[in-house]
């Protein structure tokens, strides 16, 4: 049997969100229609809606769901009228093509060695025209979960507007929009149980955004086009089970991992994620080993050409390309089991030994 520990780039859908797509499938309404199916249909999208905003600590009138965490990202980007773009530089890609094809201003702000946002950077560059700050709260390669509450403290003092990508961290730490203090946040259902193509932004009361799409009054007209109720719905059950609590697992992976370098351990991270290297394994060649033995990982950063590329978020800790060419990302979820873990060791173990066994020789 396989054995799955790439959650961070998509977790397998949950049962209690397969089981609410189900029963929405059944409701064949429109949800703009005024007639009884198209109520029904609003119902379910209300009540999504509601599971969503109360999970986050946000209304419901200020969640606007999406096509997913790239559109949000877009959305959060490119919708609030500001002058100027701060983006940190290990943003989801995005986050940073968002933000170079805006048509203004950006500035990249940079990350400390443990891969946490420069304070003292950011507050260099902050003074100056209206600007939109985008800082992740959790990063999706590395697991190193940032200062946001810092940052809008920082922000604040120049008038700036805060987005946050809280893709990779609903599910895994707690995420309170209100205690964030953010304008923007990103959200994505597949990460954490929910279904793919199904995402949401949460706006602050009162902000108002340009729109991507064109077309209907849906989404308050943040974003036209008919919802994906069914999708909706999945993304609704998912944010409703309970935290991960896989801190032990993810330890326990770390404590066998020898002399492989963990990039961000002296940082806080998420309880699921390790980016390691271990000097002179190529993560290509690691990754084809370890799916060979029936476990899928991923690099430390994920390549829609089925390669392996070059992470721009170990590059802009000051981690040396030799080093970050041997990057792997373990995520794990809540289909891990302690089972899964030990196999890892062991076939983790028995490649290293193997490396270490040519390099002698």
């Amino acid at each position: 049997m396989r054995i799955y520990l790439d959650h961070n780039a998509t977790s397998p859908l949950r049962p209690e969100a397969k089981a609410a797509m189900l029963a929405a499938l059944e409701t064949a309404g429109n949800a703009s229609s005024v007639h009884a199916e198209g109520r029904a249909a609003r119902k379910l999208l209300d009540d999504a809606r509601d599971q969503i905003a109360r999970k986050i600590g946000a209304v419901s009138p200020m969640v606007v769901f999406t096509s997913g965490g790239s559109e949000a990202n877009n959305l959060a980007i490119r919708g609030p009228a500001t002058e100027r773009l701060l983006v940190s530089a290990i943003e989801h890609p995005s986050v940073l093509e968002a933000a170079r094809n805006a048509g203004k201003s950006v500035e990249i702000i940079p990350v400390t060695s443990e891969g946490i946002v420069d304070l003292e950077a950011l507050q260099r560059v902050l003074p100056g025209k209206p600007a939109l700050l985008s800082v992740m709260l959790a990063n999706n390669e590395t697991g190193v979960i940032q200062p946001v509450r810092d940052v809008v403290a920082l922000a604040r003092q120049h008038g700036a507007l805060v987005h946050t990508d809280a893709i990779q961290a609903l599910g895994k730490i707690p995420v309170n929009f209100g205690l964030l203090g953010v304008d923007l946040l990103s959200l994505s259902a597949h990460k954490l149980g929910g279904p793919p193509g199904t995402g949401a932004l949460i706006v602050r009361d009162g902000l108002a955004l340009k729109p991507l799409i064109h077309g209907g009054g849906q989404e308050l007209r943040r974003r036209a086009g008919t919802e994906n109720v069914a999708g909706i719905c999945g993304f609704g059950a998912a944010v409703a089970a309970n935290l991960q609590n896989i801190e032990a697992l993810r330890d326990r992976i770390e404590a066998c991992l020898g002399d492989a370098i963990v990039f961000g351990r002296n940082s806080p991270r998420l309880p699921n994620t390790i980016c390691f290297a271990a000097r002179g394994m190529k993560a290509e060649t690691l990754l084809m080993a370890l799916d060979l033995e029936g476990i899928a990982v991923s690099s430390g950063s994920a390549c829609s050409s089925g390669k392996v590329a070059r992470s721009h978020v170990l590059e802009a800790m000051g981690i040396t390309p030799e080093l970050a060419e041997s990057a792997i990302r373990i995520s794990l979820g809540w289909t891990t089991t302690n089972d899964d873990v030990e196999r890892f060791i062991a076939t983790w173990q028995r490649l290293a030994a193997r490396h270490r066994a040519r390099v002698a020789a």
